[in-house]
């Protein structure tokens, strides 16, 4: 290393998905919805429809930005607990009377706009205890009452030392499709992809209220890039 230049650790960051061999990996649900506008582009374009063909361009690159997948080293560290989204934070705090977990407990809401990734990582190892969904209603996900009125998805994961924490996928306003791939009694590592929420939407987590948050309202989150905070 040159003299004032950063010494980096092979040990501070892991990788917990193999990286795929492509320059822009897309996420699998996406290739269903790119093949038809690409097709239907294709379409216009031998009707020599220029402006639909040009419009269906635009619509089928901006899809296969929207499923776009990258690779997401995670931090290394035993108690620390990585964003499960991209995204804003729209809630950082104690809340209690929640059904997830009993009694007071900390929430963490993040909003995904449509030009965030929207795979989402879990967030801390651990075994999956139970999944949960729940048909609901289509609010806006930045709303409050979107926690538990809208359509959404309980992973609940127990930690090596005992702790209960829950992912919660919630649909939005434009978003009509939960992808959950795990099931119960999976071990899952901290930054595994585990599932996605197309078109808009929202993640929340329920932790212990004596979780150390390291994030507040209004600071911007990268799955698995970044540290939400500390898990005893």
């Amino acid at each position: 290393n040159q003299p004032g230049s950063p010494v980096y650790s092979m040990n501070k960051f892991t990788w917990p998905d193999h990286p795929p061999k492509v320059a822009f990996p897309i996420a699998r649900p996406g290739y269903p919805i790119i093949f038809s506008a690409a097709f239907i582009t294709f379409v216009f374009a031998l009707l020599g429809l220029t402006v639909p063909a040009l419009t269906g361009i635009l619509v089928t690159l901006f899809i296969c930005y929207f499923f776009r997948d990258p690779d997401r080293p995670a931090p290394a560290g035993d108690d620390i607990l990585t964003s499960p989204a991209d995204g804003k934070v729209i809630f950082a705090g104690i809340t209690e009377g929640q059904p997830f977990i009993e009694g007071r407990c900390t929430k963490i809401s993040i909003f995904m706009s449509v030009f965030n990734v929207h795979v989402n990582r879990i967030p801390f190892d651990g075994e999956v205890t139970n999944i949960a969904y729940n048909p609901g209603k289509f609010f806006s996900a930045n709303l409050d009452k979107a926690s538990l009125e809208n359509e959404h998805n309980a992973v609940f994961i127990r930690t090596k030392t005992g702790a209960d924490i829950c992912v919660v996928q919630i649909a939005g306003l434009i978003a009509r499709r939960i992808i959950c791939n795990v099931s119960k009694n999976d071990q899952v590592s901290r930054g595994r992809r585990f599932g996605m929420i197309c078109f808009g939407s929202r993640l929340d987590v329920y932790l212990p209220e004596s979780f150390q948050l390291d994030v507040g309202v209004g600071d911007r989150v990268s799955a698995t890039s970044s540290i939400l905070g500390i898990l005893k």
